[in-house]
């Protein structure tokens, strides 16, 4: 069974471009068939674009990046030093092709959550994590997101509150010891977590 948190993908590659404008702006993305809402940008991303809290030139992490939105929209509206990963690799592709259609600068890889993340002093890391991969992974994400922040940097990750992302927050007050919902809108809660 093909599930969009594969590594490899099997079905037809077939690119489309879609649009969107996020926080005022107008951004143009490739999607295929293979990845994470092929058809558009899914709500709990968008709702993370708008709200997710970056300061300028900040070093900024989208894990599980899927086609690149977070990182390139963090890239362009915050001017941040971006590194995305995702364990897609059809995904992985397109957001190389987004980031040069939207002329975003971002190191990407394909890994699995943080296999290739080399460095730990990241400001921010967004996500909005693979919840039908299983919460297992969740878990691993927000557990191992701790040693790649630096000191007062924030986990950002968008989840459904009435579908798991309950329990979501609840491992990352675990894990961190604060966690604090920084916008809702339409089930989906966006949770923040700072590590201290």
């Amino acid at each position: 069974m093909e599930h969009y948190y594969s590594e490899q993908q099997k079905s037809l590659l077939s690119i489309k471009k879609i649009r969107q404008k996020i926080k005022g702006q107008e951004f143009e993305f490739y999607t295929a068939s293979g990845i994470f809402s092929k058809e558009r940008i899914d709500k709990g991303t968008l709702i993370l674009a708008e709200s997710m809290i970056i300061a300028k030139n900040q070093k900024v992490l989208d894990i599980g990046c899927g086609i690149g939105i977070l990182g390139i929209i963090a890239a362009k509206l915050s001017s941040a030093n971006i590194v995305m990963s995702d364990i897609n690799k059809r995904a992985v592709m397109l957001a190389k092709m987004n980031c040069k259609l939207n002329n975003a600068k971002a190191q990407v890889y394909q890994g699995n959550l943080y296999e290739k993340i080399k460095d730990e002093d990241f400001d921010a890391i967004l996500s909005n994590p693979p919840q039908t991969a299983g919460k297992e992974i969740c878990f691993k994400l927000i557990e191992q997101s701790k040693n790649y922040l630096k000191n007062k940097g924030s986990l950002q990750l968008v989840a459904r509150h009435n579908k798991g992302g309950k329990t979501l927050s609840g491992k990352m007050q675990e894990v961190f010891g604060n966690v604090k919902i920084i916008a809702k809108k339409a089930g989906y809660w966006v949770y923040m977590s700072v590590n201290e």
